[in-house]
């Protein structure tokens, strides 16, 4: 099997989890329909008081369902949706992904990668010690984010879980994934 999307999730409200849904439409330059982080500009209540003006880099925010069973063999129980992601995935390594990456979901829906998610110490308030478990540093020190990844919706359209994930990376020379 190859990558798929296993769960889609979204939130009217600001709330840390995103409940499960049958389905969602991304909507072109704007993000999920009808969830709290869709529009042009940032939804991000820390972004929000940063700059309101900044672009929204973080329109749709998708998980390897890979990590919840990494973090339940730490004793945490995650599940798609509880981390406030839109997009879980299968059979796909989000965080090697290069900046521009455009990834296919379903038959219509095309977004394109902007970054790492920056997980924040609700992730503590939701189950203690998971920043931990997501935020870390590798052998040289350098912080590595696990929580996802983030994206803007090019092309819109309905996602499902079972929906095929297609991959299409950019002209190289490629630029590694940061926070956004």
């Amino acid at each position: 099997m190859g990558a798929a999307v296993t769960a889609v999730s979204s939130n009217g409200v600001y709330a840390f989890t995103k409940p499960n849904r049958e389905s969602i439409t991304l909507l072109a330059g704007l993000g999920v329909e009808g969830d709290v982080h869709a529009g042009v500009t940032v939804k991000h209540r820390s972004r929000i008081a940063q700059d309101p003006t900044q672009p929204n880099l973080r329109q749709v925010h998708l998980i390897h369902e890979e990590l919840f069973t990494e973090l339940a063999a730490a004793g945490f129980e995650v599940a798609p949706g509880a981390l406030g992601e839109n997009v879980t995935t299968t059979g796909i390594d989000l965080l090697s992904l290069p900046v521009g990456t455009l990834l296919g979901l379903g038959a219509e829906a095309v977004v394109e990668v902007t970054g790492l998610r920056n997980p924040c110490v609700q992730i503590d308030a939701f189950q203690d010690g998971l920043l931990r478990q997501v935020v870390g540093r590798d052998a040289s020190g350098a912080i590595v984010r696990k929580a996802g990844i983030m994206s803007v919706v090019r092309t819109g359209g309905v996602v499902r879980p079972g929906d095929p994930i297609t991959v299409e990376l950019p002209a190289g020379p490629h630029r590694r994934l940061e926070r956004v």
